[in-house]
């Protein structure tokens, strides 16, 4: 069975998952962007399929377009900003000793989707 969830930025599709590793689709509607966060406990791998943004690595901003690729390991701070006009999309590969949608240490978020870091005891909160 697929996983599908709608989020205030777009949606994702969970493609394939084992033990200790995820495999996504992400899209990113226009003009929207993703919280900057980070993860505890696993590491991320994405590559553009289709769109254009602007990435943000530990606080570090760079475009992305289709073919581009980013490695984010665990711990690094990070958001996606699609800022063209037609749905950013990418592919999310997961891997890590947990995959929950819990691991999620919120720095900022555009949608008052809470708690952040530093709010709450730094509890994680979902996407």
């Amino acid at each position: 069975m697929t996983e599908h969830a709608d989020r205030p930025w777009g949606s994702y599709v969970v493609l394939a998952e084992g033990e200790d590793f995820k495999v996504k689709t992400i899209e990113v509607r226009p003009s929207h962007r993703l919280s900057y966060q980070k993860h505890s406990r696993r590491a991320e791998h994405w590559f553009v399929v289709a769109g254009e943004g602007v990435v943000t690595i530990d606080g570090a901003d760079a475009p992305v377009r289709r073919g581009d690729s980013l490695d984010l390991p665990v711990g690094a701070a990070h958001r996606m900003h699609n800022t063209g006009s037609v749905p950013l999309i990418f592919v999310e590969v997961q891997q890590g000793d947990y995959l929950g949608e819990d691991d999620i240490v919120r720095l900022d978020d555009d949608y008052g989707r809470f708690p952040l870091a530093g709010a709450a005891g730094d509890q994680p909160a979902s996407s």
